[in-house]
């Protein structure tokens, strides 16, 4: 049976506004194994993105316990969760992971610094941008992209350390149908090089070329 890259058991999360209580998680669970491309889907408001931030190490559930290839990512420092994200984790959210002073291959050379591998583990910086079709741009700052090349741009700062956890927040929002069906590609390519796949997502597209779908609803996992 093939290893859990990604676990999360029982998560809670509570958000507090006065004396105004929302549980935006209540006790989901969720296993990803190496390969698995997941979709988490259901309607704005049930939990999806708060789940990723806690999947990511970027929130701390008020209860339960993510681990990352058996590691565990909450109730640590948060130096400790930053470390284990740059190691293990590629993230891709809406706002987008790249500095906005540097070049987008800057951006690919500091997150590889951030967490060093023999660049033998790794293929080049020039062959990951040309993967992600951003490779002619890759001496442009990201306020002089559109929003496809910051898409994958984006990706490709999320692939650079050859994550065995892909974390992915409406990848192809706003993207044009050429563009998000590139992203979603590369992100099935990641999966059968071995990565666990999340992808937060409102389009059913998106969710029915997922090897599995998790629906959410008022911060459970729906039936």
């Amino acid at each position: 049976m093939t290893a859990a890259a990604l676990e999360a058991t029982d998560l809670y999360r509570f958000f507090h506004a006065g004396d105004d209580e929302t549980l935006a998680l209540r006790g989901v669970s969720l296993t990803v194994v190496a390969g698995e491309v997941v979709a988490v889907t259901g309607p704005s408001g049930s939990g999806k993105s708060t789940l990723l931030a806690c999947l990511a190490g970027l929130d701390e559930p008020d209860g339960g316990v993510v681990r990352i290839d058996g590691e565990r990512l909450s109730r640590r420092p948060e130096e400790e969760r930053a470390s284990v994200r740059a190691r293990r984790v590629g993230m891709l959210f809406q706002q987008a992971n790249l500095v906005g002073h540097l070049s987008v291959d800057d951006n690919l050379r500091l997150a590889r610094r951030l967490a060093p591998r023999p660049e033998t583990d790794l293929p080049s910086r020039a062959e990951l941008l040309d993967r992600c079709g951003i490779a002619e741009r890759a001496h442009a700052r990201p306020a002089q992209l559109s929003g496809g090349e910051l898409a994958r741009a984006g990706l490709a700062v999320a692939l650079a350390n050859g994550p065995r956890v892909v974390l992915a927040d409406e990848p192809t929002g706003e993207l044009d149908e050429a563009t998000a069906r590139r992203v979603v590609d590369l992100l099935h390519r990641q999966a059968a090089e071995g990565a666990a796949v999340v992808v937060v997502t409102h389009s059913p597209e998106v969710a029915a070329l997922a090897h599995r779908e998790v629906r959410l609803r008022d911060g459970r996992v729906a039936a």
